[in-house]
């Protein structure tokens, strides 16, 4: 508790590394633009406009409106509309999506407290490194299998963390901070059976990223509390019927930086789509394929994978069906990703007939890399396979500066326009010499 607590305090104070300096950059911009063009979808739109009743005092700004309301509320807000979909960021060891509930909150911190640029990109790092070593510190995946949440979980404390940072306040309090972040992790994977996606962005973005702010805001306003949640009898980790592995929560802090082991998608659409589409765009690239040489096409995934993105109605976590669009228009966009009127499409669908997909023992026992796998019987008798092993934008295979700009860009131009969405990433890019965070913001917000 003392390491932790006593880095979270001092971490605004100390540069980071140049490559995470870079690295932290990228995860910022993927999810403002994962904002951006969540602000426009069902869990965006509704957040939004829970959000104009919230009233209250005008810190920060609710991205893709024209909404100012409380650090709080923004957080909230900003949270659900960075996870309205599948085109933010992950982080397989802890089974977090870190981004989505750690830099709104941080962005709504740091606005409020009018701090620099420099001060947000540390805080976001710092949330990385608490957020996924707590999940981490609780065996995740036997976490996840126990019925719990770990997407809510860890992104409570990162949230907490960089906004506890970002409000100025000193050990102790971190202390009292960590403690009520305790008292407000919940969330159980039932987000699986959600239909439109509205309470899974609550538990993935919304709800962490509040409870981060609300923990951080009242901390700063005097509220004291238990000094060593995570030890003792009743602790945090007796509450989870485990003993944990409580030094994993502060091991390494100031040298090893999650946020350098955290993944940007290429393709805007569900996790275990990821690997079969890098491997559908190389044989496309490769052989100069299209839809009609395809006779039969099988995927082969984790079956943890499979579950999740087997002929689902939305059509960003269908897998059938955006393996079908990529074969139709050799390759895949945000725009092609959301169009969910083209699911009944006739050439779609006929299309889909062909694919199947498999989970695969191999493929399971290879998580928390998620591999996949593709193998195509065309119509001249050839068969062609793929594997991927390495998808691209994780840490084994990083995404560039340039491809998560062109990422941000193709989310971000719809909603706010392409001369905004330039130079939002450019503002990105230099945040480091921003002197106030509220400059962003009307960059952030909907076209008049």
């Amino acid at each position: 508790m003392r390491q932790l607590s006593a880095h979270i305090a001092g971490a605004l104070r100390k540069p980071l590394p140049a490559p995470v300096l870079e690295k932290t950059k990228h995860h910022v911009l993927d999810t403002m633009a994962a904002m951006v063009s969540g602000s426009r979808l069902l869990p965006g739109r509704k957040a939004i406009s829970f959000a104009r009743t919230l009233g209250g005092a005008r810190e920060s700004g609710v991205v893709g409106s024209r909404i100012v309301t409380s650090a709080v509320g923004a957080a909230l807000a900003n949270g659900m509309a960075a996870h309205a979909d599948e085109t933010d960021d992950s982080h397989a060891a802890s089974l977090t999506h870190p981004g989505c509930g750690v830099v709104p909150a941080a962005l709504a911190m740091a606005e409020r407290e009018r701090r620099s640029g420099a001060a947000l990109l540390r805080a976001v790092a710092l949330g990385y490194d608490v957020g996924c070593r707590l999940t981490q510190s609780l065996d995740a995946y036997r976490f996840r299998e126990e019925g719990h949440s770990t997407h809510s979980f860890g992104p409570t404390f990162g949230a907490a963390a960089a906004a506890g940072a970002l409000v100025g306040l000193k050990e102790r309090q971190v202390r009292h901070l960590l403690s009520y972040a305790a008292q407000q992790a919940s969330g159980i994977s039932c987000w699986m059976r959600d239909p439109e996606h509205i309470e899974k962005a609550f538990d993935f973005g919304g709800m962490p990223a509040r409870n981060g702010v609300l923990a951080a805001a009242m901390v700063a306003h005097g509220f004291t509390g238990v000094e060593d949640v995570f030890s003792g009898e009743r602790s945090f980790f007796v509450a989870y019927g485990r003993p944990g592995e409580p030094q994993a929560l502060a091991r390494d802090l100031g040298s090893q930086y999650e946020i350098m082991n955290a993944s940007i998608k290429r393709w805007s659409v569900g996790s275990p789509i990821q690997a079969p589409l890098d491997s559908l765009s190389e044989l496309i690239r490769e052989h100069g394929l299209k839809g009609e040489d395809v006779e039969r096409m099988v995927v082969r995934v984790a079956h943890q994978g499979a579950n999740t993105v087997d002929n689902r109605d939305m059509p960003d976590i269908c897998l059938q069906h955006m393996c079908a669009v990529m074969l139709l228009d050799g390759t895949v966009s945000f725009k092609s990703s959301h169009d969910a009127r083209r699911m009944r499409r006739p050439d779609v669908l006929a299309l889909r007939r062909r694919i199947e997909l498999h989970g695969d023992d191999q493929l399971s026992k290879a998580m928390p890399s998620r591999q996949g796998i593709v193998e195509l019987e065309l119509r001249d008798g050839r068969k062609l396979r793929h594997h991927t092993r390495a998808v691209r934008g994780t840490p084994d295979n990083p995404m560039t500066r340039a491809e998560v700009e062109a990422k941000s860009y193709d989310l971000m131009a719809p909603v706010i326009g392409p001369t905004r969405a330039r130079r939002l990433c450019d503002a990105v890019w230099r945040l480091e010499r921003l002197a106030d965070v509220r400059k962003l913001r009307p960059l952030l917000q909907e076209r008049p």
